[in-house]
């Protein structure tokens, strides 16, 4: 097919600007396409490319460069944004960024737009000269709790399973403290504790090393790979501070660590990223990451969002929903305990514009990971 043409530049000091405006905090936006997260990556050797095209969509590129050869490969993550553009538009975006990207050393380039896929995204991409690829996020698809217009507690309370509503009430019963680690001054009536004396990255060092201990214990008991303290807690305080996020903890009445979680707040939805809890203390503190989900979704309906996105639950070799029997079901259920309504995801996508360059470069950078590893 004829693929239309579009314009794709680099964006200018103005449109940097208010970059977030275009990628983050617009219906469909993401974190993983705001300027801190480009800060963040390029830190850690990654190089940035900021695009606009000619419609006025703004497309956040991460180039990887080769170790061994010149050239390299790039990833837009979760982008391009859809706003209110036609998946036609989006195609021909994302086509035009890879034509520029070309243009300029990078042999491919791949894709994981939140893009639905009953909406045929996939197959115009696939008309476009990509071919879907496995997922670089833990999911391809995800779960969502819809927000109608004027949403209340009780409401949303009562969509909970009766289990679920029982959880969260005897957390509540138990007198289960949540503190919130939030730059955002909203829902104050809300039964969140705040930290004492503000925020800061120094105030949120402990806090977040507290969360990655509950994170690796987690990761051990579901076999998932976490990257290092020192870039958890990088991110996380960058996230938080620049407002793309809120921590939550859930405490004892004592004040021990039960439990936390981070959400992400973009696209005009929350985000539920990771969370873990501390198995030890289930039997005598039941319910403590139903109680932090609630306080959550509380905090959405507060801020007038129209979703709380639960994530996903499908893994590697089963971009499916789990069935009874699979690790993840149990995953599964709690989602949709809190009334979590599947949704199917185009899914990622890679464009390869120089064949040889690509098969030789991937071949030498697994050549020099093998070989560093074993140095190790």
């Amino acid at each position: 097919m004829t693929v239309a043409a579009t314009a794709v530049r680099e964006a200018t000091a103005d449109e940097l600007g208010d970059w977030d405006a275009h990628t983050v905090h617009l219906p469909g936006g993401d974190v993983y396409q705001s300027r801190a997260w480009a800060d963040y990556q390029a830190e850690h050797g990654w190089r940035a490319r900021f695009l606009v095209d000619e419609s006025g969509g703004h497309v956040l590129a991460l180039e990887r460069p080769w170790r061994l050869i010149r050239g390299g490969t790039a990833y837009v993550p979760r982008g391009p944004i859809a706003g209110t553009d036609p998946p036609e538009r989006l195609a021909d975006r994302i086509r035009a960024v890879s034509d520029y990207l070309a243009g300029h050393g990078i042999a491919a380039l791949t894709s994981d737009a939140e893009i639905r896929a009953e909406t045929g995204y996939g197959l115009l991409l696939r008309q476009r000269g990509f071919r879907p690829t496995e997922e670089i996020q833990p999911s391809r698809h995800r779960l969502s709790v819809p927000l109608a217009d004027g949403a209340s507690d009780e409401a949303s309370l009562a969509k909970l399973t009766m289990s679920a509503r029982q959880r969260v009430r005897g957390a509540i019963k138990r007198e289960l403290r949540v503190v919130r680690y939030d730059t955002s001054p909203s829902a104050p009536e809300l039964p969140l504790e705040r930290p004492p004396g503000g925020l800061d990255a120094k105030s949120l060092a402990q806090p977040f090393d507290r969360f990655y201990e509950l994170l690796l214990e987690t990761a051990q008991r579901r076999g998932f790979r976490m990257v290092s303290r020192e870039r958890f807690r990088d991110w996380s305080t960058r996230a938080v501070l620049g407002g793309l996020a809120m921590f939550l903890e859930v405490r004892a009445p004592d004040g021990r660590l039960l439990g936390g979680g981070l959400f992400y707040r973009h696209g005009r939805r929350l985000t539920y990223s990771n969370a873990g809890d501390l198995a030890a203390h289930r039997r005598e503190f039941p319910g403590v990451i139903h109680l932090l989900l609630w306080r959550a979704i509380q905090l959405a309906i507060a801020e007038g969002l129209d979703e709380v996105d639960l994530g996903g639950v499908d893994v590697k070799g089963a971009r499916r929903r789990p069935v009874e029997g699979e690790a993840m079901h149990g995953l599964l259920s709690f989602k949709e305990s809190f009334g979590g309504q599947w949704i199917e995801l185009a899914g990622n996508h890679i464009r390869v514009a120089h064949r040889l360059p690509y098969y030789i470069g991937s071949a030498s950078s697994r050549l020099f990971s093998l070989v560093g590893r074993r140095a190790g």
